[in-house]
């Protein structure tokens, strides 16, 4: 076993018996990078992630490669979700000199942490058009013994050309008008594929931000084809094999234009993020198909991504070992073996129900996979909808309703089939920033779902969530927040994301709970991330605080890719505020990160479409809902369940129990003390903190929401 082997992270510890002389990314690496005067080979990557597995296989494991690397190099090993300032630093390199970047990332460096060549993947020979990680170690080694000047100064200029780069901007000084809002809806509606659903071409990734974007702009300006975007590629996405049609979520994103080959991968932050979506595309479009999705997305976090102490996992690897080969003493994993199926299979598993399962699921005798790029899935079914219930019904005669309960029976037998199989490795890791995000979509589910028989659980599942994060990953008394908790052990002081995120989930859960503790808590994580992050200069939040001298670069992200930027989160969460205490001192840093896109931000629509959903909420006007009385009260139900009946994404919703919370509230939200439960239950519609007279019948509520 290597150094790894005392390391927390489950990516590190997949390392740690590699033949690799490995060290962590740490102060040892570093002074024995000096003292040797070697240069510095940095692999970045994740536990989960498929090629990181192939090249720690190919060439980690290799003993004549490993022995290479420890003659000649310092090599460090970064897990990039407990370490994304050094990740962004150098995928920041990496896509600047060769036009693309991903994991795993091999970038080398000086010992002054100075890149000067950098990649993603390498095979252990030349093959594809890439050179072999051999050859490149080689020829690395003998640039640095034999040409060392020109190292030195390549990577001192490479450096401070990023550092200009990344820090160099220009920003404008005036937010964008509501018509930068048409342009960027205008921007999705050039790139949307209106066959299929989604922008642009294959690969396709679910990027949440977008189709948030999209549904608020729908909500402010009244547009269907914001609506229509988003609602279709959502379907879309949920029909296809990107979804987990038998145990439920999502996975990382489709291979293929048609949403039906997945990379297998499941994220958390997928799961979070969609489940938002889904939510806002079900109350917008009031097709409770959207709703059903997002329920059953939430059920498999539930079930599978959380811990017995309430937090929530990381993530679900695409590769495991096949069924078939489960007692072999070295089994090899390939991708997606524990959610494929072979016909014959599912004729034994099924029975007399497997004719419906198979024109449900396009599940065919020699498989059904329409592309497949490592040669793993021949003979194999991936699981989509390929004909609906109607026509299920239609082809095979049997009614609807028969049809639907032959599906249920189905899906239950699958389910429990699957659970004999190896499972994929979990990454067992709870990141702050990711549970922020669940926190938010559990407490947003129950809020929106009142109806739902899972409600409460939803509910419960957030605060329990809350209190892990706030007994085992904050400091209370220095107000330090950490990142990860694994194995008994917290550590990694938060970046702007891990506040941004849970702040945003701590303010979902304040509307759905009414329990005036997560509000102070959100603004005890603001002020702080205010003081660590917050660029008094120049407007929006720095990702890390600029403290760790290993770090060269202080960046502040604008893209909202996979996971939103901390910036685009954070000044949403600031307008919130604004809205629920009134504090103008929020509102103002809203505006001024705002400002920093200037006049013409709708041109970056595909860039920033987190950042847009805070310019359209700063547009819009403000209301605030305040329903009074006993949340168990049949009165207070009723009144939610119309509430929740209305898309509304730019409101703040307060529950307010005379007898529970009403006290606690007024203390920090003035404007609410003194409403009263009129008969039982009411709802003070508030503008700018300007309360209409309260309201207790269904139609007179209707009314005011209009």
């Amino acid at each position: 076993m290597n150094r790894l082997a005392r390391e927390r992270s489950p990516y590190l510890l997949q390392h740690a018996n590699n033949p690799v002389d490995w060290f962590g990314w740490n102060d040892e690496a570093f002074a024995r990078a000096r003292s040797e005067d070697k240069p510095i080979f940095l692999s970045i990557g994740y536990s989960t992630c498929h090629w990181c597995h192939v090249m720690a296989h190919e060439s980690f494991e290799n003993d004549a490669i490993a022995e290479f690397l420890n003659a000649h190099f310092i090599s460090i090993k970064v897990d990039r979700e407990e370490r994304p300032d050094v990740d962004r630093v150098y995928m920041s390199f990496v896509q600047a000199t060769t036009g693309q970047g991903g994991w795993p990332m091999t970038v080398f460096l000086t010992p002054e942490l100075k890149p000067f060549f950098g990649g993603t993947y390498f095979p252990p020979a030349s093959k594809w058009g890439r050179p072999g990680f051999i050859d490149l170690l080689g020829e690395l080694a003998r640039v640095w013994r034999d040409d060392r000047a020109r190292v030195d100064e390549a990577a001192a200029e490479l450096t401070e050309r990023l550092r200009a780069q990344t820090t160099g901007a220009q920003f404008e000084s005036e937010v964008g008008e509501p018509v930068a809002l048409d342009t960027a809806v205008a921007q999705f509606g050039s790139a949307f594929d209106r066959r299929l659903g989604g922008f642009g071409q294959a690969p396709k990734f679910p990027r949440p931000s977008e189709l948030l974007f999209l549904l608020r702009e729908h909500a402010r300006t009244g547009s269907q084809p914001a609506l229509q975007m988003s609602a279709e590629t959502l379907r879309a996405m949920a029909l296809g094999g990107m979804r987990d049609q038998i145990g439920g979520g999502f996975h990382r994103y489709s291979v293929d234009a048609e949403w039906r080959v997945p990379h297998f991968e499941k994220m958390l932050y997928d799961q979070a993020q969609l489940v938002l979506a889904y939510l806002e595309a079900a109350q917008a479009s009031r097709d409770d198909f959207f709703a059903s999705v997002a329920e059953d997305t939430l059920d498999y976090v539930l079930r599978d991504m959380t811990s017995a102490d309430g937090g929530f996992y990381s993530a679900e690897d695409a590769d495991s070992v096949p069924p078939e080969r489960a007692g072999d003493p070295h089994p090899h994993k390939t991708e997606g073996a524990f959610y494929i199926w072979g016909d014959e299979e599912i004729g034994a598993l099924l029975g007399k129900d497997a004719p419906i399962a198979r024109r449900r699921f396009g599940i065919e005798p020699g498989g059904n996979a329409p592309s497949d790029p490592q040669g793993e899935f021949t003979g194999k079914n991936l699981l989509y909808v390929a004909q609906s219930i109607a026509d299920v019904s239609l082809r095979t005669g049997k009614p609807e309703p028969e049809v639907s309960a032959t599906l249920d029976r189905v899906r239950t037998a699958l389910l429990e089939a699957r659970a004999s199989r190896p499972r994929p490795h979990l990454d067992d890791k709870v990141l702050t920033a990711w549970n922020g995000l669940m926190i938010a979509a559990l407490a947003r589910a129950a809020r929106v779902l009142p109806a739902s028989p899972h409600a409460e659980a939803y509910r419960h599942a957030a605060i329990k969530a809350a209190r892990f994060i706030q007994a085992k990953m904050w400091r209370s008394g220095d107000e330090m927040l950490l990142r990860r908790y694994r194995a008994g052990e917290s550590a990694i002081e938060g970046y702007a994301e891990d506040y941004s995120y849970l702040i945003w989930g701590l303010l979902e859960l304040l509307q759905a709970s009414g329990d005036a503790g997560w509000l102070e808590w959100a603004i005890a994580l603001q002020r702080r991330q205010d003081e660590l992050f917050w660029d008094e200069k120049d407007g929006a939040w720095f990702s890390t605080t600029g403290q760790d001298p290993t770090v060269l670069l202080r960046l502040k992200e604008d893209y909202d890719g996979a996971e939103p930027s901390a910036s685009s989160v954070a000044a949403i969460n600031v307008l919130t505020l604004a809205h629920v205490t009134g504090d103008r001192a929020y509102r103002d840093k809203a505006q001024r990160t705002l400002q920093r896109y200037g006049l013409r931000v709708g041109a970056a629509g595909r860039v920033i479409p987190m950042m847009l959903c805070a310019l359209s909420q700063w547009h819009a006007p403000s209301m605030q809902i305040v329903v009074v009385g006993a949340q168990t009260a049949d009165p207070v139900k009723h009144l939610e369940r119309e509430i929740a009946a209305h898309y509304l994404p730019f409101a703040v919703h307060l529950p307010v129990d005379p007898d529970r919370n009403q006290a606690a509230l007024s203390a920090r939200l003035p404007f609410v003390d003194g409403m009263q439960a009129h008969g039982g239950g009411a709802v003070y519609v508030c503008r700018d903190f300007t309360c209409r007279q309260p309201v207790s019948s269904i139609d007179a509520l209707r009314r005011e929401l209009a």
